[in-house]
């Protein structure tokens, strides 16, 4: 491991990091930048999101092969045509968070965002395909907040981020008052360290089980083919581990098999695949 070559890297070609944090076997060994301040990360959101549906699952409150529709407020399900009725109820939870349900435009807008997304006219919701969206996350996170019955910042709050000492993070929400799954956090590199470090641990950190093992195995696997090499539960297959990602370079990489987590923050609307190239060739590759 070269850490002191991808440091040089981000020196030399003034790419805006904020930090990096290389975990291995557990145990912090190197670090740069500023890993304590928060930053936005963007679609790494959705990998909050996911954790919560887990502990919901293990909770045995949801139920991944149920349609959206069982989940979300009868108010809104009520006023769908007959048409929409039909197209939405044949779309599983777990089709929304393997991304595999073609025709959602990429964001939700307007004043009433789920039904703006009850709207979208979907031509063949049976096809399984993959088509990146923030749609089908922010559905997923108001059907999570329904099926618990609590808000989900808070359900969020008290399961997940208190015991990983994540204290207050940034986040949105929809103009219905609703988390916004799909994107909206802050957090810092330490703190997104600590979310892939739960993943690399299989559901435990610091001796107390927050999320099964079975539920992670799921989520991590590949469970819609893409030309990246694969999704799962709103996670990114990454050679023989995964990844969590934000859309400008916010990534936490997951490698159970090295023993490695690494995690830097950046904003990089060009470049981003030049940093994480970097970061192969100086941190994963074996002297």
């Amino acid at each position: 491991m070269n850490f002191e070559g991808f440091v040089q890297d981000i020196d030399e070609h003034q790419w805006n990091v904020y930090g990096v944090q290389v975990y291995e076997q557990g145990k912090l060994v190197h670090s740069f930048g500023d890993t304590n301040s928060r930053f936005p990360i963007y679609s790494a959101t959705k990998t909050i999101t996911s954790i919560a549906v887990g502990m919901a699952f293990d909770e045995r409150k949801i139920d991944l092969q149920q349609s959206i529709l069982t989940y979300l407020p009868k108010e809104e399900v009520n006023k769908l045509s007959v048409t929409q009725t039909e197209r939405f109820s044949s779309i599983s939870l777990e089709r929304l968070m393997t991304m595999s349900v073609a025709g959602f435009p990429f964001r939700p807008e307007g004043e009433n965002w789920i039904r703006d997304a009850l709207s979208c006219e979907l031509s063949n919701v049976k096809e399984r395909c993959f088509e990146y969206s923030n749609i089908p996350a922010y559905l997923v996170g108001v059907a999570l907040s329904q099926a618990l019955g609590e808000d989900l910042y808070q359900y969020l709050e008290r399961k997940l981020f208190q015991p990983l000492q994540i204290v207050n993070p940034g986040f949105q929400r929809c103009p219905s008052g609703y988390f916004y799954g799909a994107s909206g956090m802050q957090l810092s590199v330490e703190e997104l360290s600590r979310i892939g470090l739960l993943l690399y641990h299989n559901g435990v950190y610091e001796g107390k089980r927050i999320l099964s093992e079975a539920y992670i195995k799921e989520a991590t696997g590949i469970r819609q083919m893409n030309r990246e090499g694969g999704y799962g539960y709103f996670i990114w297959k990454y050679r023989d581990g995964f990844s969590i990602n934000g859309k400008w370079g916010q990534k936490c990489f997951v490698l159970p098999n090295e023993g490695l987590v690494v995690t830097y923050l950046s904003h990089l609307e060009e470049g981003s695949s030049a940093l994480r190239d970097s970061m192969e060739r100086n941190i994963l590759t074996k002297e």
